[in-house]
């Protein structure tokens, strides 16, 4: 480790490298997909299995197991979207008890 300028400074370790790559074959394959494949409902992406693959994901994956990390990751956003409502409802009850205790209607 060269510390204030002293020692080798030659060695440089480049970790894009993977993304530029993710992101050439990403490209390579938006060329080669047809048409048909390409479909603009909310969940196309569970008809073709060569749909782009998201940095997220590693290539070497299998299509089972993208599958899987997908309904994981959707399940817990369904949790957390049922979570928000209950506390929004919980919310809504101390602003009507606030309402009734402060007797709002009156004005």
């Amino acid at each position: 480790m060269g510390l204030f300028g002293f020692g080798k400074k030659d060695k440089v370790i480049d970790l894009s490298e993977k993304y530029k790559r993710q992101i050439a074959k990403a490209e390579v394959k938006k060329a080669q997909a047809s048409p048909d494949s390409s479909g603009n409902g909310p969940f196309s992406f569970f008809d073709s299995p060569a749909a782009e693959s998201s940095s997220e994901y590693d290539s070497s994956d299998s299509l089972e197991e993208k599958k899987r990390k997908l309904a994981k990751r959707i399940s817990d956003m369904t949790g957390k979207m049922e979570d928000l409502s209950n506390q929004i409802y919980h919310l809504q009850q101390r602003l009507e008890v606030l309402e009734r205790k402060l007797d709002v209607k009156r004005i």
